[in-house]
């Protein structure tokens, strides 16, 4: 289980640096990155409060 909240947090904070590099590139629009860096803070906090937890 531990090892599925580590995926879960790599998962969250892939979310929120890769979106902004594409932004950059030109290649994902502001609107697309805002959601995506939504999506990956709210999976990589509740995966980093589920592993300081145990």
């Amino acid at each position: 289980m531990k090892l599925l909240w580590y995926l879960l947090g790599a998962l969250g904070l892939g979310l929120t640096i890769i979106p902004a590099i594409m932004v950059f590139n030109g290649s994902l629009s502001s609107s697309e990155n805002k959601n995506y860096m939504t999506i990956g803070m709210i999976v990589w906090f509740v995966a980093a409060t589920k592993l300081i937890k145990r």
